[in-house]
C-alpha cells in the first residue's frame, strides 16, 4: 500500500513474517509518518509468512532501491531486520523493532549502525539480545518483560503501556530527524 506524501522523504515499511504492515507497532509507525507529511510505501513479502531471512533480505534490497528520494527512511519489524545490512551499507536511517538478533548478518550490522536509528526490544523475546553490540548511530528501546510482539502476555494494559512507549520514541524519533538534531 502506498500513502502519499512529500515524495523527496520516503519511508519503506517491511514487515515481519507474520506481522503484517496493518498490525499495531507499524501501523501506528505509518500514522505517525503519514501525520508527519512523509510518503510511506508498505512492503509485502512474496513468499508471505514463508519467507526465509535471505529472501526478506533480498526483497528488502530491491524495494529499498526503488526509492530516490532526498531522505529515506526503513520501518521494520522482526524479518524485516534482515535488511539491516543493505540499510547499514548504503547509511539509511532506520527504526528497526525487533531485529532478529539471532542471525549473524542482522547483528553484525545492528553493531555497525552509523545513521540515526531506533532499536526497539523486549528482554522476554527469544530473538533480543540485551548485551549485543549496538552502533554508535543507534538509540535502544529495550522493554523489560516485553515478548517479540512486544506485549505481556495477556496482560493488554501493560501491552498497551508498551505500545504507547514505542510510539512515543518513534515519534522522537521522527522529530530528531526532521529538526536535523544531532542527538544521535
Amino acid at each position: 500500500m502506498e500513502h502519499p506524501g512529500d515524495p523527496s522523504r520516503v519511508a519503506t515499511i517491511l514487515p515481519g513474517r507474520a506481522y503484517a504492515p496493518g498490525f499495531p507497532l507499524l501501523r501506528y509507525c505509518v500514522m505517525l509518518l503519514v501525520d508527519r507529511g512523509w510518503s510511506v510505501r508498505e512492503v509485502c513479502w512474496e513468499h508471505g509468512d514463508r519467507a526465509t531471512p535471505e529472501q526478506a533480505a533480498r526483497e528488502s534490497a530491491r524495494a529499498l532501491d526503488q526509492v530516490s528520494a532526498r531522505q529515506h527512511l526503513v520501518v521494520a519489524k522482526s524479518l524485516g531486520g534482515s535488511a539491516l545490512p543493505y540499510a547499514v551499507e548504503r547509511g539509511l536511517p532506520g527504526v528497526w523493532l525487533t531485529p532478529v538478533l539471532t542471525v549473524p548478518a542482522v547483528a553484525e550490522a545492528v553493531a555497525r549502525l552509523t545513521a540515526p536509528s531506533l532499536v526497539v526490544g523486549g528482554t522476554a523475546d527469544q530473538f533480543w539480545d540485551s548485551h549485543a553490540d549496538i552502533g554508535p548511530g543507534a538509540r535502544v528501546l529495550e522493554l523489560s518483560g516485553a515478548d517479540h510482539a512486544l506485549e505481556h502476555g495477556t496482560d493488554v494494559h501493560r501491552a498497551l503501556g508498551a505500545l504507547r512507549q514505542v510510539v512515543d520514541a518513534v515519534a522522537t524519533f521522527l522529530d530528531e530527524l526532521d529538526g536535523g538534531s544531532n542527538a544521535y
